[in-house]
Parts: C-alpha cells; sequence; structure tokens
C-alpha cells in the first residue's frame, strides 16, 4: 500500500520505480587501479604511499572504497544519511561488493554514529552498510566500536582540524578479532577511519582494512 501511495524514487534523479535506477547506477566513477596501495587514492601510476598519506602514521593497513564521490554520489549519500532511506544501503553493498575484493578478514566493524544524530536520524548508515556488505562477503558484521564523545560536523574542517576532530573519540567496547574490516560511508580525509583504526589496535586488532563505498578524490 505505501508503495501505491509513495512510489520509490531514485535517489540520485528522482526518477520514479527504484531506489536507484539502473541509469544512475551506470553512471557512478567506479575506483580501479592504479591506486594508492595504503589508503586507496587513484592516481597515474600504482605508489606504496601517495602524497595524500605520506608522512602520516596510519592505524588501518589498508583503505579501498568503491566509488568517487563526486556530485552524484553526494546525492545518493545524502538521501541515504538525512532522509532515512535505508535501502539505500543495500545498494551500496552491491556497488562495494562489485568493485572491492572481499577483505581477509574475521569480522567487518563499522563506524559508530554519533548517538544524537543516529537519534535524529533514527538509523546509523555505516552500520546497515556493514551489515548488508556482510551478506554479500558471508562476513559476521560486529558493533564492537562507539564514540566516547559527540562531536562537531567533519564537513568544511581542514584536513588538520578533521584529525583534531576525531582523535580519541572512539574506544572499542570489546576485544575484536585479530583480522578485521571497519566499514564506512565515506572517506574523506582518512581521520575518522584511523581514530577507529587506533581504537581497534588498542584493543587487540592486528590487522585492519578500511572499506567504503565512496571515496573523495583530491
Amino acid at each position: 500500500m505505501l508503495e501505491l501511495l509513495l512510489p520509490e524514487r531514485c535517489a540520485v534523479c528522482a526518477r520514479p520505480g527504484a531506489v536507484l535506477c539502473a541509469d544512475c547506477r551506470d553512471t557512478l566513477v567506479r575506483l580501479h587501479e592504479p591506486l594508492c596501495e595504503r589508503c586507496g587514492s587513484p592516481g597515474p601510476w600504482p605508489v606504496r604511499r601517495c602524497a595524500e598519506c605520506a608522512g602520516r602514521r596510519l592505524a588501518f593497513t589498508r583503505a579501498r572504497a568503491a566509488v568517487v564521490y563526486d556530485e552524484r554520489t553526494r546525492r545518493l549519500v545524502r538521501e541515504w544519511k538525512e532522509h532515512g532511506r535505508r535501502r539505500l544501503a543495500h545498494e551500496a553493498a552491491r556497488l562495494v561488493a562489485a568493485v572491492v575484493p572481499a577483505a581477509a578478514v574475521d569480522a567487518l566493524v563499522h563506524v559508530p554514529g554519533d548517538p544524537e544524530r543516529a537519534w535524529r536520524r533514527g538509523d546509523v548508515p555505516p552500520r546497515g552498510l556493514a551489515r548488508a556488505l556482510g551478506q554479500e562477503w558471508g562476513l559476521p558484521a560486529c558493533e564492537l566500536l562507539r564514540r566516547a564523545r559527540s562531536l562537531p560536523p567533519q564537513r568544511g574542517l581542514s584536513l588538520a582540524d578533521r584529525r583534531r576532530n576525531v582523535r580519541d573519540a572512539v574506544v572499542a567496547t570489546g576485544p575484536p578479532p585479530r583480522r578485521v574490516c571497519l566499514v564506512d560511508d565515506v572517506y574523506t580525509s582518512g581521520a575518522t577511519a584511523d581514530a577507529c583504526a587506533s581504537a581497534l589496535r588498542r584493543a587487540g586488532a592486528r590487522h585492519i582494512e578500511v572499506v567504503t563505498f565512496a571515496r573523495a578524490v583530491r
């Protein structure tokens, strides 16, 4: 009945029919090699460390993403995160599974949501993505991280301010598996991923991969 009264519309172009239409899915820019071996930034040739991550102490082994965080992807993520369209988590997971090789880990762990924003949105998008991706990859999705304090939004902050903003803001709630994959919706500066990976390492994880749906490309 709800589908009849309020038919689904594409999160990108608003065309009726599907939460993400086939045309818009095809236009999302996939991230393929060559990539930075460590942080997954695309470039003209493969490198072990790119200008974006060189000189930084990163707690994760490597990061990979499915699509470029461009204007179309921003629309999709905005609908997913701000307008509560949870079905987009499954579309995002299918795209990740199609582009990123399955991580050789024991479990998936999602980036924790801010409690106030989670209450307002009624959802934690990275949790939905981790669960859907776990179904695609045949891996369990665990809740092992929480925010130690509320954070101001990262949007609009410089790279240095982003890193300071999330420092020591995440803690583990229990011992993680030795090999885990950290899941988030968007990789921008890597500050959030690094803070979460640091918390997992302090709790006992030894190999941490990061997988996100989208990635900002500079």
